[in-house]
């Protein structure tokens, strides 16, 4: 009897030790784990190429799979076999993967724009078909307003998966018009005129290489190539300016500009 009573107080007191050590490696571990994130974080901020939305989810990212490597060591302690909960986590992971799939993949392309960043807050761009001023970047998705004041809510999965076309990337832009003129008219005349209306523009920069060049002979016109930089932003202030510009120096010099005609000849039938 007295050796029945020395055993459960033996296995008391070792199950007893167990659970205080169990309990020390998880508050240690849980400690350690909040540092560890905290360096992390730290290093990552001093690469200033990670994004803030980026570093809050990496943060928690990386705070929880030390917390479940920190409970696993914990529960080993008490003599809880892990092998099985690896196994559980495994076949929750893939269920998880693939009923999120799409998510998922959202997930990894808002992750992967971040890095990248193709595009910033503030950029008028074409992505994922739809075209737009970037108002915010989220891990899911981007939001675009249109120039009517629409808002457009676009899965990121879309975006990476098509073509990009940031029109705010570059500090300079080209505005390229083509103008045609009639057959009759005098070339150098206009080529003269087109000049001088690119160089009298002051938003067009006049140290870059700007063209005007016959380009075709047309059906019905003579066309010319119009091409002046601009700053980005003055894009479609000169575009809309040269265009309306162009239009009335013609019709002042008495240049044509031709329009789609169709001569219709009508003969009368003799019975």
């Amino acid at each position: 009897m007295n050796q029945s009573v020395q055993t459960v107080s033996d296995l008391i007191g070792t199950y007893a030790l167990n659970i205080a050590i169990a309990i020390v490696i998880f508050i240690v571990g849980k400690w350690l784990a909040s540092k560890l994130t905290d360096i992390c974080i730290k290093i990552l901020t001093k690469t200033k190429r990670v994004d803030a939305t980026l570093l809050s989810f990496f943060r928690n990212i990386i705070y929880y799979i030390l917390m479940v490597v920190v409970a696993l060591t914990a529960l080993k302690q008490l003599g809880v076999d892990t092998t099985s909960f690896f196994a559980i986590l495994g076949a929750a992971g893939l269920a998880i993967g693939l009923a999120l799939k799409d998510s998922l993949g959202n997930f990894a392309s808002g992750v992967m724009i971040i890095l990248f960043r193709p595009f910033k807050i503030g950029d008028y761009v074409t992505a994922g078909g739809s075209s737009g001023t970037v108002e915010e970047i989220s891990i899911f998705n981007t939001i675009l307003k249109t120039p009517d004041n629409q808002k457009l809510i676009i899965p990121n999965g879309s975006i990476t998966q098509n073509t990009i076309t940031n029109v705010n990337a570059n500090p300079t832009r080209r505005v390229d018009l083509v103008v045609g003129i009639g057959y009759d008219d005098d070339i150098k005349k206009a080529k003269e005129i087109l000049e001088s209306i690119l160089k009298s523009n002051e938003l067009i920069l006049q140290d870059k290489a700007n063209t005007v060049a016959v380009s075709e002979l047309g059906d019905s016109s003579v066309n010319f190539v119009v091409r002046g930089w601009v700053n980005t932003p003055d894009y479609w202030t000169v575009k809309f300016d040269l265009t309306e510009k162009i239009k009335t120096t013609f019709d002042n010099e008495g240049i044509s500009i031709p329009f789609p005609q169709r001569d219709v000849h009508v003969y009368k039938h003799k019975n």
